[in-house]
Order: structure tokens, then C-alpha cells, then sequence
């Protein structure tokens, strides 16, 4: 999202501004000099932060108040409106803060404030040493960046089985695919922070083994890791079918930068392409290489795209947005095999294929932890402080179940957004804090010139009511079960979805 333009920068609020200039709204819009800045109404207090998101830019003028927090309406990232301090993912970086002075009724943006750092963790009589975390993905980035903020001085090895540091990867099957984005956007960070922040990222690592007893990670070749502390954040891999012909060069799945990256160089000579599956990865690559000038064919099993998890009425919507750019769609169908040239569904239908892709879900990686001993069950089991029955292993992200479902039941979610947050959590909890992860899942995906955005966790449902417009992209969709909303979803209304969010937080 880029900046607003020169005459949506507000009032030079070094020049001041009454109360009444807030339009009875809590947050006001303004500038000092070039900086953007948001001042914001804490009860009878007014504070100066930074006004947009740093992860993508939101406007947070648009976004939330919640407490002392401002929440971006974009991806939901939460900021302290005292520290400027990025609270909760998926934004790492600070928004800057200013002094205000009171003069008679009129309030002044002054000088920029010394940002504070995060309060640092009560770290436990006799904490850990040296935390191991297996993963490189969004889970355990977040707990590593966390350990950091939070004052943890000892040592973090960051086990990665990719060639790549951890990067961005929603994007991978968005604009960075479709060639809209640079791929200087993509790494959370770059190398130098790893060293800075004396984070030893150890990539291309497998690790064969996890020795509860010894409190060591073996990676294949025999190097151990011992720890004090360890976080599981192996995440999940995409689902292969034994598809006659799927291990061709021309045939990919999307999980990581070098996924995209392949992708990407297939497509630059690609004429057409079978994407196999509906979900929220497969209809993501379909636009995206349609964006690339690629005639993109969709076969699903699904009667509509996203039905389980969306519904009919979004589910027709998103079919009917990706047909009218081209994108052919077949249903209640498979693939049978993939020639060099061409796949043959299962109900004899030929389609020219010069490039396949198979997104048509992932699974858990639980390997490490079942043959550790650990309780696995369709992913790791943990409880609300993501620590597993083994004291001082803790699991975050796409692999941990957690009791988060609905009237206690455990839940598994992969969302980005779930899996930093619950990186954050568990770097606290390894560092002695007491934190139940609570946060009400959210996630956006991208259809060409649409965004949808959800919040809960319904992974059933017995009624969807439709507020507003479908049709116009003005709506928003409760997912409801005995009379209770689990989950809304929701296109062309950002703060609305922030506001259902909070209300799913507190019970409402």
C-alpha cells in the first residue's frame, strides 16, 4: 500500500490542532514536515506515532484503537501508541513516536522521542542458556527476532532446511510470482541482521533426529546442538499425489523462495498451465501466472473454489472474478496423468499443459517430533503456552495443535500471521513468561484486483449471513454455529474485520 498522496497528508500538526479538528474520531491524520504522523486520543491524553504500518504501509488512521494499541487494518499488525514498538506480527520494526505539548486547547507535535526498547522478559532463576529453534519459516523467525527484543543474551541457533534465509512467504504466491514485486521485498531481514543480532542461521540443515534425554538436535552428518530450550517450528510441506508423470521437471509445488523462483523461470517461456487445486495457494498461482500472460486452467474436485472454507456465495464470487481474467475452470475433477505437453483429467477432458503446479494443501511436518517421543496428533500437541508435555520443548506455527478451537478443541491453523505470533508467544514463554497464546487467527489472500480478509477459526458451520454487497466487493460474512459467530471474512471492509476480530477476542 503506498503513502497517501499530497493532499490526503492532513494538517501540519506542528502548527497544532484543537480537539474538534479529530472529527470525533480517535485518530487524526497529519504531518510533520515529510514524516506522517497519527495522533491518537488516550482518554484525555493525546500521543504522536508514526502513521503507517512498517510492514506494508498500511494507513493506521484506518486501522484500530485497542487499549493503548493501534491495529494496522491491512494484516492486522499491533503497535504500542506509548513505545511505537511492534507488538504482535506481522510488522517487526518500530513506528516512530513524537513529543505533544498541551498549549491552551491546541496540542503540538514537538520533537521525535528516543524510541524505548521491548520490555525485557523476567527471565526465570537459572533460565536457558542456549535456545535451539528447527525451523526457518515464520514461527521461528519470530521467535528468534522475539528472544532478541526481549533481552535474551545467550545463545540462538536457527536449524533451516531451505537454501534461503527466511523470507516473506504469502508474497511468494502473490505479487512476487506475478512478477509485481522486487525480490529485495522478500527476506524478512537481511544477512547482516542475523549476525548483528548473534542469530546463527544454519541453512540448508537437515536434522535427523531429537535426543530428549541428552537435550540435543542431531542434523544429518552427526553435528549436535545441545539446548536448554528447544521450539519445533518445522512447519508443513506440500501434499505430492502419485500422479503418473508428477515427478517431471515441468510439474512444481510452492512452499518456498526457490518454488517461486522456478516457478517464475518456467513461466517465462510457459504458453499454458493445469494449477491442481481451488484453495487459497492454487487460485493465488492461477493469478499470478495469468498476470505473467500464461493461459491458466484450474481443476478441482470441489463443486466451487474455497466452498469448505469460505462458502458458496465468496466461493462463486472468486470463481466468477478469475474466469472474467481468463482463468478456465474445472471442477469435480482430476488429474489422471501429465504428459511432457499435456495432462489428462480423470474424466478423459485433455488440456495443454507446458507447466503444472500442485497446490492442493500441505501437510504437517511431524516426523522429528514422533520420533522423539513426542505426542503427535495430525500435527505437535501443545498447550495454551505452546510448551509440549516434554518441559522446555515448545511447538509454534503451521505444526503445533493447540486447544484454540472452538469450545475448547484443539486447532491447527496455517496462517502466517498465527504462526509469527505464536513464535513471539513461545520466545516469552522459553524466557520464563507465563503467556497464553489467544489471538484470533487472521488471514488475507489476494485474487487479482481483490483482497479477501478473515478472522476466527470455523472449521464448520451451519449458517453464513451476508452483510452488504457481494457483488459491488462491499461485504462482509459471518460464519455462524448455534447462533455464535466463530469466524467473518470480508472484501472491501478492512476496519470492520479489525472490529470483528477484537469482538472474537473478548467473547462477543
Amino acid at each position: 500500500m503506498s503513502a497517501p498522496a499530497a493532499a490526503d497528508r492532513g494538517p501540519d500538526l506542528s502548527l497544532g490542532v484543537t480537539l474538534a479538528e479529530f472529527g470525533g474520531r480517535p485518530m487524526l491524520r497529519g504531518h510533520v514536515g515529510e514524516q506522517a504522523v497519527l495522533l491518537a486520543r488516550l482518554g484525555d491524553e493525546v500521543v504522536a506515532v508514526g502513521a503507517d504500518c512498517t510492514h506494508y504501509g498500511g494507513a493506521l488512521d484506518q486501522g484500530l484503537i485497542v487499549g493503548e494499541t493501534v491495529r494496522c487494518p491491512l494484516h492486522h499488525a499491533c503497535f504500542s501508541l506509548r513505545t511505537g514498538q511492534a507488538l504482535a506480527a506481522p510488522a517487526f520494526d518500530a513506528i516512530a513516536c513524537w513529543r505533544v505539548e498541551q498549549v491552551g486547547d491546541r496540542y503540538f507535535v514537538r520533537e521525535a522521542k528516543t524510541a524505548e526498547a521491548a520490555t525485557p522478559c523476567a527471565h526465570e532463576q537459572g533460565g536457558p542458556e542456549r535456545i535451539v529453534i528447527v525451523g526457518g519459516g515464520a514461527a521461528g523467525f519470530a521467535a528468534a527476532e522475539m528472544l532478541r527484543r526481549r533481552g535474551f543474551a545467550g545463545s540462538v541457533v536457527m536449524l533451516s532446511a531451505d537454501a534461503d534465509a527466511p523470507c516473506d512467504r504469502p508474497n511468494l504466491s502473490k505479487d512476487y510470482l506475478a512478477g509485481q514485486a522486487p525480490e529485495e521485498w522478500i527476506p524478512l531481514r537481511p544477512a547482516e541482521f542475523y549476525a548483528e543480532q548473534r542469530i546463527d542461521l544454519r541453512l540448508g540443515v537437515n536434522v535427523e533426529r531429537i535426543d530428549l534425554a541428552a537435550r540435543e538436535v542431531i542434523a544429518r552428518g552427526g553435528e549436535r546442538f545441545a539446548y536448554d530450550r528447544l521450539l519445533l517450528a518445522t512447519g508443513a510441506e506440500p501434499i505430492r499425489l502419485p500422479i503418473p508423470g508428477a515427478e517431471q521437471p515441468h510439474v512444481f509445488t510452492l512452499r518456498s523462495l526457490a518454488d517461486s523462483r522456478a516457478l517464475i523461470a518456467r513461466a517465462a517461456t510457459a504458453r499454458s498451465a493445469v494449477v491442481l487445486g481451488s484453495g487459497f495457494i492454487g487460485l493465488e498461482v492461477a493469478a499470478a501466472l495469468n498476470a505473467r500472460g500464461v493461459q491458466v486452467h484450474v481443476v478441482s474436485l470441489d463443486a466451487r473454489p474455497l466452498e469448505r472454507v469460505l462458502g458458496a456465495a465468496l466461493g462463486d464470487l472468486l470463481q466468477g472474478l478469475h474466469e472474467g481474467h481468463g482463468e478456465r475452470f474445472h471442477m469435480q475433477t482430476s488429474i489422471a496423468r501429465i504428459d511432457a505437453d499435456r495432462v489428462i483429467l480423470s474424466n478423459g477432458t485433455v488440456l495443454a499443459a507446458d507447466l503444472v503446479v500442485l497446490g492442493i494443501g500441505v501437510k504437517p511436518r511431524v516426523e522429528l517430533a514422533a520420533a522423539a517421543g513426542l505426542a503427535v496428533d495430525r500435527g505437535i500437541l501443545v498447550d495454551a503456552r505452546l510448551q509440549t508435555a516434554v518441559a522446555g520443548v515448545y511447538a509454534a506455527g503451521d505444526v503445533a495443535r493447540w486447544p484454540g478451537g472452538p469450545d475448547g478443541q484443539s486447532a491447527r491453523v496455517e496462517h502466517w500471521v498465527v504462526a509469527e505470533r505464536q513464535g513471539q508467544v513461545a520466545a516469552a514463554n522459553m524466557l520464563g513468561a507465563d503467556e497464553t497464546y489467544r489471538d484470533v487467527p487472521f488471514f488475507w489472500s489476494a485474487h487479482h484486483e481483490l483482497t479477501v480478509r478473515y478472522a476466527g477459526y470455523a472449521p464448520e458451520w451451519d449458517e453464513v449471513l451476508i452483510e452488504g454487497d457481494l457483488a459491488a466487493h462491499d461485504a462482509l460474512l459471518r460464519y455462524r454455529k448455534h447462533g455464535k459467530t466463530l469466524a467473518v471474512a470480508a472484501i472491501g471492509r478492512d476496519r470492520q474485520v479489525l472490529e470483528q476480530a477484537q469482538a472474537l477476542a473478548v467473547g462477543v
